[in-house]
């Protein structure tokens, strides 16, 4: 490793800020590498990591958060460190970081709902799905809010899994919520909620919808909800079908076309289908009180893509809750260059720029790099695309030097400013507490919600950041 900065031994020190799957990611590349020796200091703003494994995985689907078990491996890897409760801008500074580190990499995720930009979006009743998501998962930022699940109909607005996970939640019965990890704040009033319909407008057509296939068929197994679509909503123009549909969106049809062949069951609730439909205006006098569905048509941009766009067709439906779930976007960070239009930290393959220059020694990886998209094993390529680049940068000396290369200095000095720093042993007494209070419950662990719970149980933990 040709690092011309005088470190000790060439060991070469990075700071990951953001402790979600593309962190993760990024840190079992950097720590697995058998060609540098690599120490990694991880920072995350929450007292517990995993970000959208833990915040964002739906409650019923316990497969997917195991994958955190490949997260614990990692950090439980000489070299690695976890410092959460540490917020950059307030405890700690990009400077801090470029300082002590020979390269900084950024993977914060898209923290944040876009927009539909429609009147009435900011009535009383009008939802980021983003918000829901935190709430019913017990993420400390949203645990609070509070949701009037008192009407009739709730209209969603996306195709993607985020819609289909709220949908289905609303749909869940007492038993089958009792058994997961869903807040304890949220269980009682998803049970109990008097909505009996739920409408999803998805913008495009079915072939174009951004749901996989599992998701769409968890909507048909609901024990307590029938599935609406309506056959004539399946036909699709020969001028606007997709000249290649892939896999997904052929199996997507099949389970679509079986579900518009379904006969009404009398369930309590169903969940009704819609597509090239879009939400024009929200009206209420003081809250949602009705949405004005706009009939979409599919036309062909200069590109080829297929895109929406709107006819003179409208209609108006009664609703009284909203759930907006039509993507994430990034925020900026302090000190940090950020792509407005885009929502992302502008980069080539992972390295940095600045008014088209790449800043050395910093990197970003995850949604924050390419934008919202893919799952979960999307970041694990991505992550490698980006570690690569910053090992080819150390092999050519061309990181700069840290300033400040005291590992136990900087922990001093961060720890001055807040207290309250969890490490990654402090993460696993909080993991320990959780499954203890679930386990008589028949649940995988009852979570803590509250900072200042999260914080007490951590305490249990006086290791330094090593874990």
């Amino acid at each position: 490793m040709a690092l011309s900065n005088g470190s000790s031994g060439g060991e070469l020190r990075v700071a990951v800020v953001g402790s979600g799957p593309a962190g993760f990611y990024a840190a079992e590349h950097l720590l697995t590498d058998g060609e540098h020796r690599v120490r990694v200091d991880m920072f995350e703003r929450l007292t517990t990591p995993w970000g959208l494994v833990r915040s964002g995985v739906a409650p019923d689907h316990p497969k997917l958060k195991s994958v955190s078990r490949i997260y614990e491996r990692t950090a439980t890897q000489p070299g690695f460190r976890m410092f959460g409760n540490v917020e950059l801008g307030s405890d700690l500074t990009h400077a801090d970081l470029a300082e002590h580190y020979h390269a900084v990499v950024y993977a914060v995720g898209a923290q944040t709902d876009r927009r539909s930009g429609i009147p009435g979006e900011d009535l009383p009743g009008s939802w980021a799905a983003t918000d829901f998501v935190g709430w019913y998962n017990g993420h400390p930022d949203y645990r609070d809010l509070v949701f009037d699940l008192s009407c009739e109909r709730a209209i969603v607005v996306g195709n993607g899994n985020v819609a289909m996970d709220v949908a289905r939640m609303l749909c869940l019965t007492r038993e089958e919520l009792a058994v997961t990890d869903v807040g304890d704040h949220a269980l009682e009033v998803l049970a109990e909620h008097r909505i009996r319909e739920i409408v999803v407008l998805g913008r495009r057509g079915p072939e174009q919808a951004a749901f996989t296939t599992p998701e769409l068929r968890e909507l048909g197994e609901l024990s307590d909800a029938d599935v609406v679509v309506d056959p004539a909503e399946l036909e699709i123009d020969p001028d606007c079908r997709e000249q290649a549909p892939g896999q997904t969106a052929q199996r997507n049809l099949e389970v679509l076309r079986e579900f518009s062949t379904r006969a009404p069951r009398g369930r309590r609730r169903r969940i009704v289908l819609r597509f090239l439909a879009s939400p024009a205006e929200i009206h209420g006098a003081e809250r949602v009180e009705a949405v004005t569905i706009v009939r979409n048509r599919l036309v062909q941009a200069d590109d080829g893509s297929l895109r929406a766009r709107a006819t003179d067709r409208t209609e108006t439906l009664e609703a009284g809750l909203v759930m907006r779930a039509i993507g994430y976007t990034g925020v900026p960070l302090p000190d940090v260059p950020f792509d407005t239009g885009r929502g992302v930290i502008p980069n080539r393959c992972g390295r940095v720029l600045d008014g088209g220059g790449e800043i050395p020694g910093v990197y970003v990886t995850g949604w924050i790099k390419r934008g919202p998209s893919g799952v979960i094993g999307t970041n694990k390529k991505c992550a490698q695309e980006t570690v690569d680049a910053l090992l080819e940068d150390a092999d050519a000396g061309r990181l700069p030097a840290p300033r400040n290369d005291d590992a136990d200095l900087f922990e001093a000095r961060l720890r001055e400013r807040q207290p309250q720093v969890v490490t990654y042993a402090g993460w696993e007494a909080i993991d320990r507490h959780e499954k203890a209070l679930g386990e008589p419950q028949g649940r995988p662990r009852v979570k803590l919600t509250r900072t200042e719970e999260l914080l007490r149980a951590a305490e249990g933990a006086t290791e330094s950041a090593g874990a």
